[in-house]
């Protein structure tokens, strides 16, 4: 099993690792043994942060998958179908969505119990099985599913002075209109024809990106406006990576002043804590935290009336984000947090618009920037 992440790579080379997975599968068998598959485990106690780096990593340990263990040998047989149905997409040149693998490999194994009873039993019941797997395939082989051509729902959004070659045709995403580009779900197949920015501005919300971009803020402070729509996919975080580690750009983020838009930053910068494995391919160690902030709300005067009363839900999150390390290692979060269980307040960046719609624009970010009021 390979402990390697592979940050670029081709489909070739995705197909290489699942062969030579096969090829051990095989030879276990030809050398009269069970076959099995080690597999770094997944769970949130496998999950360890890495302050050196920044960033939050999979751990050391794995689990057997053993054929001949009754209680693993279902998932093995997932595992060893999965990885079959993906070899040969990529031999055949196909690009399946998530649901195509789910489909593809759902059919009912008949068979005769031991009481010579005929029994049935699914390859998988739900998608949420098909996919555990491909992400053990992941963490298998070092090589994101994106690498293997295995297509998913996109939500990523792009705009700017940043022109790309996608396959034959180069686009210019300062040339789209009102519209922006949508990041696709393999970022690492674009080739960045040139750039003309200083940073990256990633907003939480879609209908703020879509004011800038109407207001053609990267225009004006020459950036690159990404959204994720709230929690952002893989391929977001992907292409906000690439920007910070091969274009040295800096990278800010936007969210509202709430536990959950804290989350969000946190996992544009250290990664996510049920996919810890995909860390160092996705996470932004160097994204700084614009805002806003809990003391951006009396710095600014937000009035009485744009302040929403924190609900039980947004206390819980805050009291979790508090225990996390990549948190209580900065002060500042620790003071931000902990003055928001004060307050129990929080504000969205449309309260911003109480000062008129341009503030947000006008002063709001660049005197942020300007003044380098943000958080790491």
């Amino acid at each position: 099993m390979s402990d390697k992440r592979v940050t670029r790579a081709s489909r070739e080379d995705a197909l290489k690792a699942l062969e030579s997975l096969a090829r051990q599968l095989t030879e276990q068998v030809l050398r009269g043994e069970g076959p099995a598959l080690e597999v770094p485990v997944r769970t949130l106690a496998n999950v360890i942060w890495d302050p050196r780096e920044r960033l939050l990593k999979l751990g050391p340990k794995k689990l057997r998958r053993d054929f001949l263990d009754m209680g693993e040998a279902r998932k093995f047989m997932q595992t060893v179908l999965m990885l079959s149905l993906i070899a040969r997409a990529i031999r055949e040149g196909d690009y399946p969505t998530i649901r195509d693998l789910y489909y593809a490999g759902k059919h009912t194994i008949e068979y005769i119990d031991e009481y010579n009873k005929l029994r049935r039993e699914e390859t998988w019941d739900t998608q949420k099985e098909s996919d555990s797997v491909i992400q053990d395939i992941e963490v298998a082989t070092g090589f994101l599913r994106e690498h293997m051509g295995i297509l998913h729902d996109t939500k990523g959004k792009m705009v700017g002075k940043i022109v790309i070659r996608s396959g034959n045709d180069v686009i210019d995403c300062s040339k789209m209109g009102d519209g922006a580009y949508s990041i696709p779900p393999n970022p690492d197949s674009l080739e960045i024809l040139s750039l003309d920015a200083d940073y990256v501005l990633v907003i939480e919300k879609d209908a703020i990106f879509n004011r800038l971009n109407k207001e053609r803020f990267w225009e004006k402070h020459r950036c690159i406006l990404i959204t994720g729509k709230g929690q952002p996919d893989r391929s977001t975080r992907r292409m906000v990576r690439r920007l910070w580690e091969e274009h040295d750009l800096p990278v800010y983020v936007l969210t509202d002043a709430d536990p959950y838009g804290f989350y969000i930053y946190s996992v544009y910068r250290s990664g996510s804590i049920t996919l810890g494995y995909e860390s160092e391919r996705l996470a932004t160690p160097g994204a700084r935290f614009l805002g806003l902030t809990v003391t951006d709300i009396y710095d600014y005067k937000i009035p009485r009336n744009f302040i929403i009363k924190a609900k039980e839900r947004d206390v819980k999150r805050a009291k979790e984000l508090l225990n996390y390390p990549w948190f209580k290692q900065s002060k500042e979060w620790v003071r931000q947090l902990e003055l928001f269980l004060e307050k129990q307040e929080k504000v969205e960046i449309e309260a911003l618009s109480g000062y008129g719609f341009k503030f947000l624009t006008e002063r709001y970010i660049p005197e942020k920037l300007s003044a380098g009021k943000w958080i790491e």
